[in-house]
């Protein structure tokens, strides 16, 4: 049984109550005497059940904010995090207002990371891969909801079916979760795609091999973007410096964690 941390409980369960009303929250608030008819009830019951016993609150509602956009999202893909925003933050002051960029975003999932970039760079050409069809799916229809047209959503496996296209900057936040991390076991993980989680003994094995085919598909004085975990950033960076990479450094999130890495190809 999951216990809802009391900071959160009344919020959470105001929410699901607006899910199952279909109201917003003013009228929840404004109207605390309404009881919810016997359908109603059952719906709330059931959900509050699933959520009691940890399923994620956004798969339970479907949809998740992510900088300001309202993204579907299911088991299929990975729940949007605040702390990816700051790798959308580093990518947006690397692409140009008022010219052509050509984007890459590796391992869309919801797309979040990719319709973010579109949405806040209209000009820009922004083609999103991901290895699981599913995914796209849902990623092409949060496309199709919030009426982005500058993104092209592929099936690929990272940049097996690029055939050879080079991009101005590349963004990816791929698995990083080592195979026996303790966190597997609690939280929203347990009900994300495992595939989207973990990558190797170390949690660094995608990371690796992005890092290392990357140079094929960058533009010269092009960047490469990494989400990675808490405790990875001075690996990472090993990394981008085996692969000849400049400029290399790490940022951090907004609770102070290195979050994202990355470095520009010198050559």
């Amino acid at each position: 049984m999951h216990e809802l941390d009391a900071s959160t409980a009344r919020i959470e369960v105001q929410t699901l109550l607006q899910h199952v009303l279909q109201v917003p929250r003013a009228y929840l608030l404004a109207h605390p005497e309404q009881v919810p008819e016997a359908k109603q009830q059952a719906a709330y019951d059931a959900i509050l059940q699933r959520r009691l016993q940890g399923e994620p609150i956004a798969y339970l509602l479907g949809e998740r904010e992510f900088f300001g956009l309202n993204l579907k999202v299911t088991p299929a893909t990975l729940i949007p995090r605040p702390d990816t925003e700051l790798l959308v933050e580093l990518a947006l002051q690397r692409v140009p207002q008022n010219k052509v960029c050509r984007v890459l975003d590796l391992g869309t999932g919801s797309g979040a990371i990719a319709l973010a970039i579109a949405h806040s760079r209209p000009g820009a050409a922004v083609t999103a891969i991901d290895a699981a069809e599913a995914a796209l799916q849902v990623a092409r229809e949060n496309a199709r909801r919030l009426g982005i047209a500058n993104v092209v959503f592929q099936r690929s496996d990272w940049f097996a079916a690029l055939n050879g296209q080079r991009f101005d900057l590349i963004v990816s936040n791929p698995p990083y979760v080592a195979t026996g991390d303790r966190h597997l076991v609690r939280g929203d993980v347990r009900f994300e795609p495992r595939s989207a989680l973990v990558s190797g003994e170390d949690g660094l094995d995608d990371i690796r091999r992005i890092v290392s085919q990357t140079e094929s598909y960058l533009e010269r004085e092009a960047w490469l973007l990494l989400e990675h975990g808490y405790d990875q950033a001075a690996r990472v960076r090993g990394i981008f410096q085996q692969y000849g990479f400049g400029e290399i450094f790490s940022a951090k999130d907004i609770a102070g964690i290195d979050r994202v890495s990355g470095g520009v190809k010198l050559r």
